[in-house]
């Protein structure tokens, strides 16, 4: 029997949705919040565009990087950064795109790089669906989506970036035995996650005891917002699917 807590209990009845339809190339959410600080300004003008993703056309991964690194990771909606910038110190050895949309967390980030004058790092300021049609087959072995923002409303459901659609795209691009991590706070999500990966012919959730969806993954570096959660009383699914 399934605990009352697993978010698979409520996946395994989650009936298939017309979010199977293609997820739009358009951005929800905020662009900017408060105004920026002067040197924040100044490395969105100066740096920010050294380490901007190349405009047009495909995307070599392990080309665009000072020094050669032995695979490529991706971060969709790095939020602060503060998670990117500690996996990129981590593994210098692993280049890192990261892409978020919200000015002022780019900001943020690229004041940690500039701090620790890191070189495996590259951005794109803006969502990642388009980034992810440029990459090569099987070029990406690790993929964060990390406390996306959940929609709660039915209506908005289709902007959730974990979709049918979406899946099928990162099922492109990332290497047999690669690892999907997916986290949120809220339960319906984590539930529309695993339903969504059930039904995938890309992806397996690694799940066989409690821990594996309560407890974080090894060297992972709590967030701003997980703290948020924890403050309010939110508990964390930590998902892992393996590219078959």
């Amino acid at each position: 029997m399934i605990p009352s807590d697993d978010p698979a209990a409520t996946a395994a009845g989650h009936a298939p949705s017309n979010d199977s339809e293609q997820r739009p190339n358009t951005f929800y959410g905020r662009r900017k919040g408060k105004r920026l600080r002067d040197r924040q300004a100044d490395l969105m003008g100066a740096l920010l565009p050294k380490l901007r993703l190349p405009e047009a056309g495909p995307i070599d991964p392990h080309t665009l990087f000072a020094a050669p690194v032995d695979e490529v990771w991706l971060e969709i909606g790095f939020g602060g950064g503060e998670h990117l910038m500690a996996q990129a110190q981590a593994h210098s050895h692993v280049g890192i795109i990261g892409c978020e949309p919200f000015i002022n967390g780019m900001a943020k980030l690229l004041a940690l790089i500039d701090d620790a004058g890191i070189g495996n790092v590259r951005l794109q300021d803006a969502d990642a669906i388009p980034v992810i049609d440029r990459l090569p087959d099987a070029s990406i072995t690790r993929v964060f989506i990390l406390y996306p923002d959940p929609w709660p409303k039915r209506r908005h459901r289709r902007r959730r970036v974990v979709s049918d659609a979406t899946l099928s795209k990162l099922g492109r691009v990332m290497r047999p035995g690669g690892e999907l991590r997916f986290a949120t706070d809220i339960d319906d999500y984590a539930a529309w996650t695993l339903a969504r990966l059930d039904r995938s012919p890309d992806f397996v959730w690694q799940a066989e005891r409690a821990d594996d969806w309560r407890e974080p993954w090894q060297g992972w570096f709590s967030t701003r917002y997980e703290q948020k959660a924890f403050r309010e009383g939110r508990t964390p699914s930590y998902i892992t699917a393996i590219r078959r």
